[in-house]
């Protein structure tokens, strides 16, 4: 890539290019997204991208919108979607005048986009953010350490069904996954009293389904997060790390099947309780 070095400084975050990546620097301040400031800064590898488009912004801007590649970054899958264009952090935003610069870069980027770029990437290649991570939501604290995540239940906020199941430890290699819903767009599970909508965190054991069992409010492997009721910004790096960490793990080890072989001397096994178990465990041939 020839802009190797060079650095683009948006209004809320720079770009500096390198040969294989771009490291983006989220700025910090009042009027900054939230969830930009939560993230701090990220590395995207140029194979993690499928497109890079340039287009008119609001209010005398350009935006240079690099997409990535599905499966590629733990972040935007755990989204799915939901971000807002001001929350998202592929997103840069640029003055008008400035259109120009935008297209030279997007042309550098394209460059450097391989065949493999259309499709889905087989591996995630964006790291997320590192645990240990928590975060405050409604009905409970939430924290990850890298292998594990908790759920801490509020007095003040969790339902009696929580309360009655107690805090909850969720071994990854036992997730299949996590489920993110944010509050801004109206998918809710139900309603925190008070607030608008409700989003969740909900985590995905072995066999289970999003939609299967109860409500995010009644269900231990949920927390509840809302519009003034827990951290949008903080949840969403939180479940990026648990899907990273779910997808490292693998799927789950199928159950172990003990082979029973059939004894020379013995047509069929024993009727009895107590001379089955003894005749399944034997391993010697005179059994």
């Amino acid at each position: 890539m020839n802009c190797m070095g060079d650095v683009l400084a948006g209004f809320h975050a720079v770009w500096e290019f390198d040969t294989d990546s771009v490291l983006i620097r989220f700025e910090r301040g009042i009027r900054k997204p939230k969830l930009f400031q939560a993230l701090g800064e990220r590395r995207i590898p140029y194979e993690a991208l499928r497109s890079v488009e340039v287009s008119q912004g609001r209010r005398g801007t350009v935006v240079l919108h690099a997409r990535p590649r599905a499966g590629a970054d733990p972040l935007m899958d755990a989204a799915d979607g939901q971000l807002k264009d001001d929350a998202d952090p592929y997103r840069l935003v640029l003055p008008a005048d400035r259109a120009g610069q935008a297209g030279h870069y997007r042309d550098q980027l394209q460059g450097v986009l391989g065949g493999e770029a259309a499709g889905p990437a087989e591996r995630y290649l964006v790291a997320a953010p590192e645990a240990p991570l928590t975060f405050k939501a409604y009905d409970g604290k939430a924290s990850f350490d890298g292998s594990s995540v908790a759920f801490r239940w509020f007095w003040t906020g969790a339902s009696t069904a929580k309360w009655k199941s107690g805090d909850q430890s969720f071994p990854v290699d036992g997730l299949s996954g996590v489920v993110w819903r944010s509050p801004e767009n109206g998918s809710s599970a139900p309603a925190v009293p008070g607030a608008w909508h409700s989003g969740y965190l909900r985590l995905l054991p072995h066999g289970a389904e999003e939609e299967a069992g109860h409500g995010a409010d009644q269900d231990p492997a949920s927390v509840i997060f809302g519009l003034g009721y827990g951290p949008v910004h903080e949840s969403l790096p939180f479940a990026a790390a648990v899907l990273q960490a779910v997808r490292t793990a693998g799927p789950a080890p199928p159950p172990r099947l003990r082979a029973v072989r059939w004894s020379s001397r013995t047509a069929a096994p024993p009727t009895s309780r107590t001379a089955y178990a003894s005749w399944a465990s034997c391993t010697t041939p005179d059994c």
